[in-house]
């Protein structure tokens, strides 16, 4: 086996859930909305001057509002892949590095930590 796919094997046991500072909604068509703060002296500025908002909307795709209600700290990477091959089929491949991509960014945003931090401190 690669390294790579030792990697990725390793992340599919990582267990995902929300950070506490994280906001949503789910609208009752399954639609994702991530409300994120815009924070900082930049942030405050371009408020003011270019009349940006204080809080952004982030719309999740398809894929994404499936998972998003997936993530409850019990469920890890690859229990979440099962259920999105179940829903989406060979739409979702390739599914492993896709999920690793996609909760690697959610992660780089501070949407999501990992429950098991010892696992994923190991990076």
């Amino acid at each position: 086996m690669s390294k790579k796919n030792v990697i990725l094997a390793n992340y599919l046991d990582y267990i995902p859930k929300y950070s506490d500072n994280i906001e949503f909604t789910i609208d009752q068509d399954g639609s994702v909305t991530i409300l994120v703060e815009n924070k900082g002296i930049a942030n405050k500025i371009a408020q003011k001057l270019l009349k940006k908002p204080k809080v952004s909307n982030i719309h999740l795709d398809e894929m994404g509002n499936f998972i998003w209600p997936l993530i409850d700290g019990k469920k890890s990477i690859l229990d979440i892949s099962v259920l999105v091959h179940e829903q989406f089929g060979d739409k979702a491949e390739p599914l492993y590095s896709r999920l690793a991509t996609y909760f690697r960014n959610l992660e780089n945003y501070s949407f999501i930590i990992f429950v098991n931090e010892d696992i994923a401190n190991k990076k």
